[in-house]
């Protein structure tokens, strides 16, 4: 029944200003400037009901075309995501950014390609191989668990091109700068931060999360991370879109992830001197953190959170 009711709602929702998932609210394109464009998606997990979709995509609309940035997790998000960027403009799509390797934001490419065979794909130099080495399918694997089979029919559509760092890519008429290896290791060890000169707009893929925690596991680095936001901020752009959650200036989209990622470093560097363990390093990094309990996922990770930056810690201090 749930997924019945899921289909007819993404039915309904082509006949109306708004992609709405039932339960969940309306999901359109809103205007960070007159070209720039982000869907702010859910924050939970992907599940059945908002099939797979939580991420952030990100529309260019330049003089020759559209520039999307990671259109999505799965072929039918990434076909939604299609519908409302033609409800902003009805120019092709030139050319796409994947920030990292993480399914959530790339599998979509999929829907992309279908309809412009030619179109570039960016990504990381990393990106690329991991995706190809096993990454993509471990990500349609757990994106089709997750939706309960609703996703079953994407398939993995590579990046055509590797970027370098400060790679400038001019495409339909937009100068964009890829800000990659800025620390070795961020949120990952294949991010990208794409900047759009024009609007003064960066977008941080999943180096930058709000109102959400995710995992630092596999090839992450907390500590590169902290350097990776605040070699963002000292950009000194407009706008800062991060890959989960609300969109901003850097005092309102960066600042808060950065300042709890700190606060993580601070209590766990004061614990790691006082030989303490994860768990009795918790209660006190709690207490500072009353601002982010609210934020989805916040029971569920900040335990790991203190776990992965205690063992970065012990690392540097060897």
């Amino acid at each position: 029944m749930k997924k019945l009711t899921l289909l007819f709602t993404l039915a309904l929702s082509t006949l109306s200003n708004a992609w709405v998932i039932d339960g969940l609210g309306d999901y359109k394109f809103e205007a960070l400037s007159s070209q720039t464009y982000v869907m702010h998606g859910p924050l939970g997990e992907p599940s059945v009901q908002n099939y797979g979709f939580m991420n952030n995509p990100g529309i260019i609309v330049g003089k020759q075309g559209v520039i999307v940035v990671d259109p999505g997790s799965t072929l039918q998000v990434g076909n939604k995501v299609l519908e409302e960027i033609e409800k902003i403009s009805k120019k092709p799509i030139v050319a796409v950014f994947n920030t990292h390797v993480h399914g959530d934001h790339w599998l979509g490419n999929q829907a992309i390609v279908a309809k412009y065979p030619n179109v570039k794909i960016y990504a990381h130099p990393k990106m690329i191989a991991h995706a190809k080495d096993g990454e993509s399918e471990l990500w349609l694997g757990i994106m089709n668990t997750l939706t309960e089979g609703l996703s079953k029919d994407t398939v993995a559509v590579y990046p055509t091109d590797a970027t370098s760092h400060l790679q400038k890519i001019v495409v339909a008429g937009e100068t964009f700068i890829v800000h990659n290896d800025i620390t070795g290791e961020a949120h990952t060890d294949n991010d990208i931060m794409i900047e759009h000169v024009g609007s003064k707009t960066l977008f941080l893929g999943d180096n930058d999360l709000m109102k959400r925690f995710g995992r630092f596991d596999g090839s992450s680095s907390m500590h590169g991370n902290i350097a990776a936001l605040k070699y963002a901020t000292d950009l000194n752009l407009g706008h800062y879109v991060p890959g989960h959650g609300p969109s901003g200036d850097a005092d309102a989209a960066v600042k808060p992830f950065l300042d709890y990622l700190i606060v993580i470093q601070e209590e766990s560097k004061k614990g790691y001197e006082e030989d303490l363990a994860d768990y009795e390093i918790k209660p006190f990094a709690h207490k500072r953190l009353a601002d982010y309990h609210h934020w989805n996922g916040y029971e569920e990770q900040l335990g790991k959170h203190i776990n992965k930056m205690l063992l970065e810690i012990e690392s540097l201090d060897m």
